[in-house]
């Protein structure tokens, strides 16, 4: 079977599960019935490691006669990777998600969607899907996200005896003690995501420079990043000798079922799982009803939901090698070396297990911010930042220690330029209205490669300051930086504007709206797309305005009314950018 992308997860619902639990097998015999007439067909798509288990156990309540209401129940239960089902969500809700990509004609929306993570349903709610909000949502398993390791090599780091951190990993990856560190692509994969989150908690916590900590620790993943789970796993030992060992795979946050998996195989080198502390985020397998199905349908997904909180069912957990949602565990699991049992100590293996610290829910912004850091430090692109340096720029912040919003946009494009790889390409202009001579802009560098003049763009950023009685120069600056990014346009990178602005346009002297939306439908050419990013800052923009704008050039509008939230709207802006045409 194929094995899908996964992620990290959080812990839902905990006291309704309780009740669930309680009533299990009184709601399971209600459901049961000698006789229905009519049939309702429920949909389910599951991950690909939960979705054997709950094929079993939809095909065993059909057998007893599913039924609801005296209606029979059909279920249809498909293995589905998390990222696809999370992509026709998206476009289905209007949400776009970094690293995700455009859903396949093919794929449909299920009833009931079971993922391997909450997280998957917190990125749809931030990334604009709104309105989609699913019922029930409790988990009906658990696995934990670990560091898998090839034993020989956990070994010498003191496994299974010494309890290992975070911090320990994040000094590892980033000192170049020669660990060979991969990842499956965090965007697409929850696990991965898991780990990612709590190696950037660790830099964070680190004490120095925690941005310059994360920025190497997310340089170093991606070097050994894969785009699929079973690609990551091949690069794991394949003999066991010493040469072989030392070329291959150390270290990959990975689930506990992975693992368990891998080695159910007998590879030449078992993999051992390393339950780093803090423990992070463990994927949950929330059981998602989708909005807007009809009454029947919801009333199906209740039953099979009662159905996946049996002893049963717990039970056919185990044998995929995943854990009941409380952390413990049914017959037959084979518990890694190392696990936490029962209140978090570890055991070589135990009947039950709390799946040591309890993981709690992610924070929604450290998650966005997260994946937007890490697709940015993975992507490569050729970008023009235009800042805007009209007198209004000057206007203090009080929530950011009274610093003008001038200092806040450069402070976070100094962020955004440490995260920037030497494979991009970056020039910087500021605008007003006439900066030189008539002309509302001024190029400070020109489009070029970091690798040359990233200490250049450094100094220049620091030149920059409001103009006093300066205007906002709108229109005639966006025609010229988009003619400007067209002239030397590449292919196979994304080619982008980055725009900051406090206000509308305000030069008399300069194009009309009509005519810059007209001279911008005319040079645009679709084969050598130009995606301009406009980040308004406080409450002076437009955002019928500046849409009207993007919406012929490609791109999107993000508006802060706060100015102190647009280093993260900066860092989300970017992240969400198309892949570059080939």
């Amino acid at each position: 079977m194929h094995r899908g992308t996964r992620g990290a997860g959080a812990v839902a619902a905990a006291t309704a599960l309780v009740v669930v639990l309680a009533g299990a097998w009184f709601g399971y015999q209600r459901l049961v019935q000698p006789a229905c007439s009519g049939q309702v067909q429920l949909t389910v798509a599951a991950a690909p490691e939960i979705a054997p288990a709950v094929q079993a156990a939809a095909a065993q309540w059909s057998a007893d006669g599913a039924a609801v209401d005296g209606v029979c129940v059909a279920v249809d239960v498909t293995d589905s990777d998390p990222v696809d089902v999370a992509a026709v969500v998206a476009a289905r809700h209007g949400a776009v998600l970094a690293g995700v990509g455009q859903a396949s004609g093919t794929a449909v929306a299920p009833d009931v969607w079971l993922p391997d993570s909450s997280t998957w349903l917190l990125r749809l709610r931030s990334g604009g899907a709104t309105a989609f909000a699913p019922t029930n949502g409790a988990s009906v398993a658990r696995s934990p996200v670990v560091v898998a390791m090839p034993e020989p090599v956990a070994t010498r780091a003191g496994w299974p005896d010494k309890k290992l951190t975070w911090a320990d990993l994040l000094r590892d990856v980033t000192t170049g003690t020669g660990l060979r560190t991969g990842i499956v692509e965090p965007t697409r994969d929850a696990a991965g995501l898991a780990g990612l989150l709590a190696l950037a908690g660790a830099a964070s916590a680190s004490g120095g420079d925690a941005q310059q900590a994360t920025t190497g620790a997310l340089r170093a993943l991606a070097t050994g990043r894969s785009a699929l789970r079973q690609d990551l796993l091949a690069r794991f030992p394949r003999a066991d000798d010493a040469a072989s060992i030392a070329g291959s795979l150390s270290a990959a946050p990975l689930s506990e079922e992975d693992v368990i998996a891998y080695n159910a195989k007998q590879p030449p080198i078992p993999l051992a799982a390393l339950y780093l502390e803090p423990a992070p985020l463990a994927l949950d397998y929330p059981y998602a009803v989708l909005p807007g199905i009809e009454p029947a349908k919801a009333a199906a997904a209740d039953g099979l939901f009662a159905v996946l909180n049996t002893a049963q069912f717990r039970n056919r957990l185990a044998g995929q090698g995943l854990r009941a949602p409380d952390g413990g565990w049914g017959e037959g699991f084979q518990a890694p070396q190392g696990a936490p049992g029962p209140g978090g100590a570890a055991s070589p293996a135990a009947s039950a297990s709390s799946g040591g610290k309890a993981a709690g829910s992610p924070d929604p912004a450290a998650l966005e911010k997260v994946v937007s850091s890490w697709s940015i430090a993975t992507q490569s692109g050729r970008m023009l930042a235009v800042i805007d340096v009209s007198g209004s720029m000057k206007e203090l912040v009080p929530t950011a220690g009274n610093a003008t919003r001038e200092q806040v946009t450069v402070a976070a494009a100094r962020r955004g330029l440490a995260l920037f790889d030497d494979s991009w390409a970056l020039g910087l202009w500021v605008f007003s209205t006439e900066m030189v001579g008539s002309r509302d802009y001024r190029e400070l560098v020109p489009i070029g490669p970091l690798s040359s003049q990233r200490s250049r763009l450094e100094a220049a950023l620091g030149t920059v300051a409001p103009k006093p009685n300066g205007d906002t120069g709108l229109y005639d600056t966006v025609l010229a930086a988009y003619r400007t990014v067209q002239e030397n346009w590449e292919p196979g990178r994304v080619n982008s504007i980055v725009l900051f602005t406090d206000g509308k346009n305000e030069d008399d002297n300069g194009i009309t709206q009509q005519k810059l939306l007209s001279e911008l439908k005319r040079i645009n050419d679709p084969e050598r797309p130009i995606q301009l990013v406009i980040i308004g800052i406080g409450g002076g923009t437009s955002q019928a305005e500046l849409e009207s704008i993007t919406k012929v050039t490609g791109g999107g509008v993000f508006i802060t009314e706060d100015p102190t939230g647009i280093g993260d709207i900066f860092l989300k802006a970017i992240a969400l950018r198309p892949n570059a045409p080939r």
